[in-house]
């Protein structure tokens, strides 16, 4: 495990820090929440990594609306990852119903909470879980990696700041 860590860490050396940044937003569960304190704590200028990070947190959305349901549908038809996607479905409909009582803006609220499970990731999922509308769903979810990005920068460049004057 040390090692697959290790061979990551080297690709994203050789990929720069605006590419690896790129990636690490794109990847379920850790986004922007983990991209952004990942950029200050490269040094990088916030205004780079907040774009960077939710440009690459938006990429994959359209693709997670689109193919929810199908891979949600398939996997809880395997014997391997029945049982989690079941689990992680059940977490995300548990939720569901201030996203339906309130539409887009609770979509939006959900994405932009940055808080663990309520990223852009399990946005787009929850919005095909819901039959919500394709451009409804892209609009509220960017509104909230906007949030989350300018939370997150905020509190990142913070606490780096800080740090810094120690």
């Amino acid at each position: 495990m040390e090692q697959l860590i290790q061979q990551i860490f080297d690709f994203l050396a050789v990929a720069g820090k605006e590419a690896a940044l790129f990636i690490v937003s794109m990847i379920p569960l850790i986004e922007l929440r983990g991209s952004v304190p990942l950029g200050a704590a490269l040094g990088m200028p916030w205004y780079t990594v907040f774009l960077i990070s939710v440009v690459g947190n938006m990429v994959p959305v359209p693709f997670a609306i689109l193919l929810g349901r199908p891979v949600f549908k398939w996997l809880k038809s395997t014997r391997l990852f029945s049982g989690i996607a079941q689990k992680y479905e059940q977490h995300l409909l548990a939720k569901a119903d201030k996203v339906v009582k309130y539409e887009s803006i609770g979509l939006c609220l959900f994405v932009g909470v940055p808080l663990p499970g309520t990223g852009a990731w399990s946005g787009a999922v929850l919005a095909a879980l819901l039959g919500l509308p394709m451009k409804n769903a892209l609009l509220a979810i960017a509104g909230g990696v906007l949030i989350a990005g300018a939370l997150m920068t905020a509190g990142s460049y913070g606490v780096v700041g800080i740090l810094s004057l120690l």
